[in-house]
Parts: C-alpha cells; sequence; structure tokens
C-alpha cells in the first residue's frame, strides 16, 4: 500500500466514526482527535501491510465497543494463526484471571498438559505481556469479555512468528516451550471438541435441554419444531445460550414464541445519531446557559455536540399462531460469549414470569453495523444503534 492509501484509510475510519458511532459522545473527543493526529505518523511509516492494520485496529480499539472493528484483508488473515504451532496445538481460555491451556493436540497431552497456566510470554510476565501487545488491539464493550479475548488470542500472529511461554504444569512443576506458528497436520485434540451444531437437544429425566448456538439461520425454526414432540414430555426447560454470539434477532424471537403464551413481546427501543448540518451550525454559537426554558436552542446545540438522536418506529412484537407451545418452567443458560442477537432474545424474554436467566454475564454488546471498505482489501464496521429498554 502506498503512504497516501494508509493516510487516506486512517482518515476514512475516523470520518466514519465522527459521523455514524453511535455512542461518540461517550468518547473524549480531544483525546480521540489526538490519537488520530498521532496515528497519521504511525501508520506512515509502517513497514507491511499486516503492521499497517494492526494499527488501524489499535486506533479503532480505543472506541471500546464490540461492534466497531477492524478486520485484516483475507490475503492477510489467512496468514494469521492462534493455536497452530507445528507440532503443536493449543487453545487458551480465561479461567479466574488466568491463562489456562483448555485443549491440545492429543500427541502432546502429557507434554502441556490441559490445565496448565501460562506464566510468562517471551519473558514477560503473561498479564504485562497482554497489556502491551494483546489488549490494546481489541475492541471489546466490556472489560471481562475484554480479558477473556485477550487470553484467546494471546499468542495471535502471522505464520513465522515464534514465542517462548513459561507454564505451570497441574503438579506445579514449570517448563518453558519454544513455539513458531506453523501449520499443524494433526486435527485429534484433547479433550475432544465437539462439531459445532446449530441446535442440540437431549432429554435428562424430565428436563429437556436445547442449546441454541446461533441465530444466524431460519432453519433454526424447523429444528426447534421438530423437537417440540420430545419436549412435551418435559416438566421443565434449559435453554443453553452459552455459545450464541447472535445473529438474527427475529430468529431467536421466533423461537420465543413456542415457550411462552403472550401475544405481544415488548423490546428495546432503538436509537441513532441524528444529523442535520444548519442546526450543527446554528448551535455553534449557543452557549449551555443559553438554553433554560429555550428548546430550539437546547435541540440545536445537541446538534452541535453531536448528541442528538432519532428514536426509531416502536411498536411491540406480536407473535404469530403456532400449533404447538411449550410453556413450563425454563432456565436460559447465559455466558460471556452471548452476544448480539442472543442479548435481544433475554431482553424480550425478560418480563416472563416462568423463564429465569443463570449464568455469567452476556457479552454486553449489541448493534447495527455500519460495513465499510479500507484500502488494502480490508474492512471495518462501525456501530450505528443503541438498543434501551
Amino acid at each position: 500500500m502506498t503512504v497516501q492509501e494508509k493516510i487516506y484509510g486512517l482518515s476514512k475510519l475516523w470520518q466514519e466514526v465522527n459521523y455514524n458511532f453511535v455512542y461518540l459522545e461517550k468518547v473524549d473527543r480531544k483525546a480521540w482527535d489526538q490519537a488520530y493526529q498521532t496515528a497519521i505518523q504511525t501508520v506512515m511509516n509502517t513497514a507491511n501491510d499486516y503492521e499497517y492494520y494492526r494499527e488501524l485496529q489499535k486506533f479503532c480499539a480505543l472506541l471500546k465497543d464490540g461492534h466497531t472493528n477492524v478486520y485484516f484483508p483475507e490475503r492477510i488473515d489467512t496468514l494469521i494463526y492462534n493455536s497452530d504451532f507445528g507440532d503443536y496445538r493449543l487453545f487458551l481460555e480465561n479461567v479466574d484471571g488466568e491463562a489456562i491451556i483448555a485443549r491440545v493436540n492429543q500427541s502432546k497431552k502429557n507434554v502441556l498438559p490441559v490445565g496448565s497456566r501460562i506464566l510468562e510470554v517471551n519473558r514477560i510476565p503473561v498479564w504485562d505481556y497482554i497489556d502491551r501487545h494483546v489488549a490494546p488491539y481489541i475492541g471489546s464493550s466490556t472489560e471481562y469479555v475484554l480479558e477473556d479475548l485477550a487470553v484467546m488470542r494471546l499468542l495471535e500472529g502471522p505464520v513465522g512468528t515464534t514465542y517462548t511461554i513459561k507454564i505451570m504444569k497441574p503438579d506445579g512443576s514449570t517448563a518453558t516451550f519454544d513455539l513458531k506458528h506453523e501449520r499443524s497436520n494433526e486435527k485429534e485434540v484433547y479433550p475432544p471438541q465437539e462439531p459445532e451444531k446449530l441446535m442440540d437437544f437431549k432429554m435428562y429425566d424430565q428436563i429437556a435441554y436445547v442449546a441454541l448456538n446461533s441465530f444466524r439461520s431460519n432453519n433454526l425454526d424447523s429444528l426447534f419444531t421438530g423437537i417440540l414432540p420430545q419436549m412435551s414430555r418435559a416438566k421443565g426447560l434449559i435453554i443453553d445460550l452459552r455459545l450464541n454470539s447472535g445473529g438474527s434477532t427475529n430468529v431467536g424471537v421466533n423461537i420465543l414464541e413456542y415457550i411462552t403464551s403472550d401475544t405481544l413481546f415488548y423490546g428495546p427501543v432503538s436509537m441513532s445519531r441524528e444529523h442535520i448540518p444548519v442546526f450543527k451550525a446554528w448551535g455553534s454559537s449557543v452557549q449551555p446557559q443559553d438554553t433554560t426554558g429555550n428548546d430550539w436552542r437546547k435541540k440545536c446545540l445537541l446538534y452541535y455536540q453531536d448528541k442528538m438522536y432519532y428514536t426509531c418506529d416502536y411498536s411491540p412484537w406480536v407473535c404469530g399462531p403456532k400449533s404447538q407451545r411449550f410453556v413450563k418452567p425454563t432456565v436460559v443458560l447465559t455466558g460471556h460469549l452471548t452476544a448480539s442477537a442472543a442479548e435481544d432474545f433475554l431482553v424480550f424474554a425478560d418480563n416472563q414470569e416462568h423463564i429465569i436467566r443463570m449464568g455469567e454475564k452476556t457479552y454486553g454488546s449489541t448493534g447495527q453495523p455500519f460495513v465499510f471498505d479500507l484500502p488494502g482489501e480490508g474492512f471495518a464496521i462501525v456501530c450505528t444503534k443503541k438498543d434501551i429498554f
């Protein structure tokens, strides 16, 4: 990429955030603009497209939003490894603030035991390493999700990247490993990883368990209706949303219709920023004290401050006819990966007395991303909608 393209891409990101980011009023605008000016020189000096896109990700992560991110071009993304190190494969999870090896390739399960704790990366204490080299590049709306993602991506890097890790095994002994990102030919992992399913159904005595792992496919409706006859014999229901990162709100709420007797659901109110340039111009000369008792001046000032919002038309969700419903005590399991449309599902179910939520806090991010291309074949998304209820 040319220097001009790099500056344009950074400026495009800065511009679209300023114009479209729904949470802009939470941003320190002076600090944001200063970061942009600093980033101009930084991106100009990047040695390659990978470094350039990393700097865009770091700049974007300042917004601390899970629906506002920068993504590598496919030609770069296919060369970014996370768990493959040639002879080794390891998958990490954040467990109570520790970077824990949760899964390894089968042949190395005794060498890198599951449950081992990473103490250092490249001779730097693990959380110091995360704070310097991992977390600043991740956009997240919540600190606990940021920590989870940072551990999962602790050893992420381009093919050929090397790491020295020091671990403590479950027996208390320590060991050091030199790792290099290379494609691993071993597919078997320990513990075995179940294939991803759109839906999973089990019966435990008289309790039905249904994992809804995504709301990205309309096929979920036919899968769910297919198990309703078996569910009818149960006395209770467990809905597992712990792995559901979202999709379409409509898909999720359609499933909710089957497990309630209501005819109407009340969901969130959606808002987006509103721009009328002439009001912004008029507001530039208005002082806060001038707005007392004057709604017109107050409106102009809010436009000038980028704090005016459009409230989307609202009406309750009208439930369609269902040939069969299952309305019995229900528990919905949530986790940090329960996100976006899956969180919308929880909002619509909030007033259902027979439904309770159990588990970890959810991802903490929903909205409507605006997608736009960046030079070099990458792209970015900016959150344009906030939901309140």
